[in-house]
């Protein structure tokens, strides 16, 4: 019995510690750096005296007890050889497979389909074209194609003419793989609308963004050996 009081004060004593290191950074930063944005976030990190702090949803700070200092960088451990930093980033920006509305994406299945991959696409994006033709060499996936248009002006006119088109895929492919205009079409296109705000809700902010089966998610254009590569390792929800 004697024990478990001393344990339960000591819990008590360690619980205390970390709400009072929580006020006092949260009091000083917001003091000394009123421009700081809102901290969704206080953890402690696995370096002692370090504190986590998240702000912007996904972005990462660094702080001691009491909000003196403000470290903006990469936190490595040297024993693991882990990026700490960009291990807890992916974390954060990972989006459930199955949080997808695959209602507004249209499906390309090459082979048996089996393994999964949505993209977020602009029909105006360089770097979209160059990914779609180095994917042509994946096969085995279904690939669910969120039109993105937040790059130009005519951006919204292109994907509607996709998103109308009777056979989307083709459409998509004859767009971004072989420089072949699409024929002006219109319908209920309110799908570009919800992808915006759904990419809006979850920080999608350019093109390609490729969200795997696991929800690890890759911004920017990769070759085709590292979706290979993501692919493999993705565990199907």
């Amino acid at each position: 019995m004697l024990f478990k009081s001393i344990a339960a004060v000591l819990l008590a004593l360690g619980l205390g510690s970390a709400l009072a290191d929580d006020a006092a950074i949260r009091k000083n930063l917001a003091e000394r750096l009123p421009g700081l944005p809102k901290i969704d976030e206080i953890s402690k990190t696995p370096m002692p005296g370090l504190y986590e702090l998240r702000v912007n949803g996904n972005q990462i700070f660094y702080t001691d007890s009491e909000g003196h200092f403000l470290i903006q960088g990469s936190l490595l451990d040297t024993r693991q050889r882990r990026d700490l930093t960009e291990e807890r980033i992916d974390k954060l920006n990972a989006v459930a497979f199955d949080a997808l509305p695959l209602k507004d994406a249209f499906t390309i299945v090459r082979g048996n389909g089996k393994r999964k991959l949505a993209v977020f696409e602009d029909p105006n994006c360089g770097y979209c074209k160059r990914f779609e033709r180095d994917l042509q060499k994946v096969s085995d996936v279904t690939i669910h194609l969120f039109l993105y248009p937040i790059l130009s002006p005519d951006s919204t006119e292109k994907s509607r003419n996709v998103w109308c088109a009777k056979d989307r895929g083709k459409a998509w492919q004859d767009m971004m793989v072989r420089d072949q205009a699409v024929t002006s079409a219109s319908c209920d296109a309110s799908a570009l609308t919800r992808n915006i705000e759904f990419g809006k809700k979850y920080r999608i902010t350019g093109t390609p963004t490729l969200i795997f089966a696991d929800g690890s998610r890759v911004p920017g254009a990769i070759a085709a050996e590292q979706v290979e590569k993501y692919l493999n390792a993705a565990k199907a929800p």
